[in-house]
């Protein structure tokens, strides 16, 4: 509750800083810094949410987590877009179900010391939303890039030349993340060192775009000085993010979109978890069928989309309350739901109390040893 209400309220104090200083919003994504500076936030994004997975903890349930963030991440996808691509006959929305795809590993994180999941629960919720992050957001630009190419947005891709393009640009990603590898063996424990070359890293992917460089170097580039910052530094990034989609949000809002778009999102996580976690305890299906959430991921997103896709920001804003809103309310109802359950089967089983005779007062002895006998 509290995260939402600040998120909120940086989203709040953006929307007015761009009403005062009448910014055009319009033209404000198609301006170079703004795109370096989306790209920016994006690429720090990407870093922490795979620098924040524990691997050792993640192998335990690989097959849940593998499942979750590629045939579950393509299907939420599929059922989000395709529902509102049909409700609106807007082929836009395929491009926003998969932006809004992914649950938010910062918010996961605050849930992280919540004695209502268990243990294995946590872990596979912690590495199913750190992992989705980066695939989200490859999906996502790989997706925007086809939707340009075929005439949709502002900026469309030039002839046939656009698959050797995505052909080339993987290689780029790949090849940055193998040189930064190499390069991270060599440099052993010298923190400065290491933190000059994920900055050479983060400014390489805010001009060329290889975000998913910077998801993979994430996995192994980790500074150990480094783990008590990065919380701060991404939380930073989502609530600078958060103050330029308020300051977009002064060109318009798509409340109805929004809403539903956020509300499709929460049913699909729940559609694609209940059959994905089968064999989990009861209670944590449960927990992970209403896991959804959405934060720093959507928001850059969003901004990032905003260049190509005028119109994006005003939908995912809505989408992004609506969603954090029914996570809140769906997991309460489910906590109650399941404490209700437990009570009762806890009375089923405890043994029913024996019922006890009534005691039958002993008979007076006679002095010999023998039982007096009644006279009547």
């Amino acid at each position: 509750m509290r995260r939402l209400a600040l998120l909120t309220a940086f989203v709040l104090a953006g929307l007015g800083a761009a009403a005062v200083l009448d910014v055009d919003a319009a033209a404000l994504p198609r301006s170079d810094v703004y795109h370096w500076a989306a790209y920016l936030l994006l690429a720090i994004g990407l870093y922490g949410a795979t620098y924040g997975i524990d691997l050792a903890q993640a192998r335990a349930d690989r097959r849940i987590i593998l499942s979750a963030v590629t045939v579950g991440v393509v299907a939420k996808a599929l059922i989000i877009g395709g529902a509102l691509a049909l409700a609106w006959r807007d082929p836009l929305f395929l491009l926003l179900g998969v932006a809004v795809a992914q649950i938010d590993p910062l918010s996961v994180a605050a849930l992280m010391g919540d004695a209502r999941m268990s243990t294995r629960a946590r872990t596979v919720l912690a590495a199913w939303s750190s992992f989705d992050d980066p695939v989200t957001v490859i999906l996502t630009v790989y997706a925007a890039a086809v939707a340009a190419a075929f005439g949709l947005g502002t900026a469309a891709a030039t002839g046939g030349r656009w698959p050797l393009h995505y052909l080339l640009d993987l290689g780029g990603n790949l090849g940055l993340a193998v040189a930064v590898w190499l390069l991270w063996r060599r440099l052993g424990s010298r923190p400065w060192l290491q933190y000059a070359l994920l900055a050479a890293c983060a400014a390489a992917a805010m001009f060329t775009g290889w975000m998913l460089a910077m998801a993979l170097i994430g996995l192994f580039a980790r500074p150990a000085a480094l783990e008590r910052w990065m919380p701060r530094i991404t939380e930073s990034a989502m609530y600078a993010a958060a103050v330029a989609l308020g300051v977009l949000l002064v060109g318009g809002i798509d409340l109805a979109a929004g809403a539903a778009l956020g509300a499709v999102a929460f049913v699909a996580q729940a559609l694609v978890a209940w059959p994905l976690t089968r064999g989990m305890p009861r209670a944590d299906r449960w927990h992970l069928a209403a896991a959804q959430q959405h934060g720093i991921t959507a928001i850059i997103l969003a901004l990032t989309l905003e260049i190509q896709f005028t119109g994006v920001v005003a939908v995912i804003a809505p989408t992004i309350l609506t969603a954090n809103l029914l996570h809140m309310v769906v997991n309460h109802l489910v906590d109650r739901r399941l404490a209700g359950t437990r009570a009762a089967d806890a009375v089923a089983t405890d043994p029913p109390v024996a019922a006890q005779a009534p005691a039958i007062p002993a008979q007076p002895e006679s002095p010999a040893g023998q039982q007096v006998t009644d006279p009547q």
